[in-house]
This record gives C-alpha cells, sequence and structure tokens, in this order.
C-alpha cells in the first residue's frame, strides 16, 4: 500500500506543472481552487498573508508528506525561505469544499522579484482561467 495522500493547496510557482515536474512531483490529481481570507505576496516568492477582504487562487492537488518534504526541503536549500504546512478549506471552481495544507513562509524578508519567476505562475494562472483581476494582480509584483 502507498503512501497516503493528502490534499494540498499550491498558489506560487507549484501552480506549474512543469517546476513540479523538474522537482520530481507529478501530482496524479489537480484542479483549480479558491482559498478564501488570504492576500497573495510576490517579494520575492510567493507567500500568503492573512487578509478578511482577499481571496488567493492556486490548484489543489494530492501529494504525500515525503514529496511535500522534498518539495519545501528544495524551497528552503534553494530558495532560502521556510514555508510551513497549515489547515485551510479551499473552494474548488466547480464548487467543492475541500479541506487541505497549505504553506505558508512565516517571515519573508521583501525583495523584488524576478520577472521569470512571476511568470512561470502568471502563465499557468491563464491556463487555469483564474480571473483576469487576479492576473493583474500577480503581473503587478514584476519590477
Amino acid at each position: 500500500m502507498g503512501e497516503q495522500k493528502i490534499w494540498t493547496f499550491f498558489y506560487g510557482s507549484f501552480i506549474n506543472l512543469e517546476v513540479l515536474r523538474i522537482l520530481g512531483f507529478t501530482p496524479e490529481k489537480h484542479e483549480a481552487a479558491r482559498l478564501s481570507g488570504f492576500d497573495i505576496r510576490i517579494q520575492p516568492l510567493a507567500n500568503l498573508i492573512r487578509s478578511d477582504r482577499d481571496c488567493v487562487y492556486g490548484i489543489v492537488a494530492l501529494a504525500s508528506h515525503e514529496e511535500l518534504r522534498r518539495l519545501y526541503d528544495y524551497a528552503k536549500r534553494e530558495l532560502g525561505a521556510i514555508y510551513l504546512p497549515e489547515p485551510v478549506l479551499v473552494e474548488t471552481f466547480d464548487g467543492k469544499w475541500r479541506a487541505a495544507l497549505c504553506y505558508i513562509a512565516p517571515e519573508m524578508k521583501p525583495r523584488t522579484p524576478n520577472n521569470e519567476y512571476i511568470e512561470r505562475i502568471v502563465g499557468p494562472a491563464k491556463d487555469y482561467g483564474f480571473p483576469d483581476w487576479y492576473i493583474a494582480r500577480l503581473e503587478a509584483f514584476c519590477p
């Protein structure tokens, strides 16, 4: 029997299936979803902050604890960001509610992001059909 998979909400460059594939993770199931109660920041990496008036778009995917450990070890080792899991409730585009884990960095020193990083998020965001206002919000982080 394989390791148990859990729904995980991704909102930054991990919404890009090519980025995930390069890091050795191909989700067997994923779908577009929205997380209320948070706003996105990209400075220099995508991160979430609590907000009672905003929402964030991303994907919810099935991942094992081992796959998540590898992804977030990479974020810590190569990108210098420590993301910690937090339980959230997301709504899929077809109206289903899913309990999921979401990784958020409690501390991130604000720096200018690079355009290639933002493009790795904006491209898939358009493909998933995220709202135009949200795409504009992501693009506004470009230096």
